[in-house]
């Protein structure tokens, strides 16, 4: 595993202010969080993959809105079928058991069979209902996992990858990456700490694809979406962590 599964620390953060502006909408059985760009319709897309906090926490929407004012199609499907984390935690709470499903009350779980039949649902809506010639994906923590399982442009599936602060990532997914994949990692980080950053980093230098690995100095895990962004270096790494995931689905989102 090339990060560890999810921690106390993914769930903690501060919620951030600001006016959102999308809608939610149906596709299939999930919700998502829609932001479409003013003007002519998009050639570009970005699937937004949560952390474990889910596609109704603010932060994930207003980075969303975000985005889409610089010119691409944003979707947050619901990942946990409304059994997000609560930021903070709750009593008694076992990350395990939630993975599994055990507190959804339908019993469904937060695992690779359910998950990818989400994003390959919204991969197909791009591309049929919304004519998307090129599709990125940018995951938090829990979502880092899922970037990397449909980054594989080769299939028709997510053309380029980003990721900040990942979790539960397996080597195996990541050395089966096809497409471009840059990182934003925190320095103080116990889920995607320094050894599991160069043997991320590693296995990118053979795969002979673009890449790239920032290092935040100063911060910690979720700084990047739920950062307390009183304090100026969490605010600089995660504005600048935004920046650098723009830039990079500019360059390799090129129609």
């Amino acid at each position: 595993m090339t990060s560890y599964p999810p921690r106390k620390c993914c769930f903690q953060g501060v919620k951030h202010e600001g006016g959102i502006t999308g809608d939610f909408i149906t596709i299939d059985d999930f919700e998502v969080y829609k932001k479409a760009p003013e003007g002519a319709a998009p050639e570009k897309a970005i699937i937004l993959l949560t952390d474990i906090l889910g596609h109704r926490f603010k932060n994930a929407q207003l980075i969303a809105d975000q985005f889409a004012a610089n010119g691409y199609l944003v979707l947050i499907p619901d990942l946990f079928y409304d059994d997000p984390i609560p930021v903070g935690g709750s009593a008694g709470l076992d990350l395990h058991k939630w993975l599994v499903g055990e507190y959804h009350e339908k019993k469904i779980a937060h695992t690779p069979p359910v998950i990818d039949p989400i994003l390959e649902k919204c991969i197909t809506e791009l591309r049929t209902k919304y004519n998307i010639k090129k599709i990125g994906a940018i995951g938090y923590c829990f979502g880092a996992k899922y970037v990397v399982r449909f980054l594989k442009p080769d299939q028709g599936k997510v053309d380029v990858g980003f990721l900040a602060h990942p979790s539960l990532v397996e080597k195996e997914e990541l050395e089966a990456i096809k497409g471009p994949l840059a990182i934003a990692a925190a320095e103080e980080d116990h889920v995607f700490p320094a050894e599991k950053r160069h043997e991320s980093e590693q296995i990118l230098k053979t795969l002979a694809l673009p890449y790239a690995l920032t290092l935040y100095g100063g911060v910690g895990h979720g700084f990047a979406l739920r950062g307390d962004l009183s304090d100026p270096k969490v605010l600089f790494a995660k504005e600048n962590a935004f920046i650098q995931a723009l830039q990079w689905f500019d360059e390799h989102s090129k129609v």
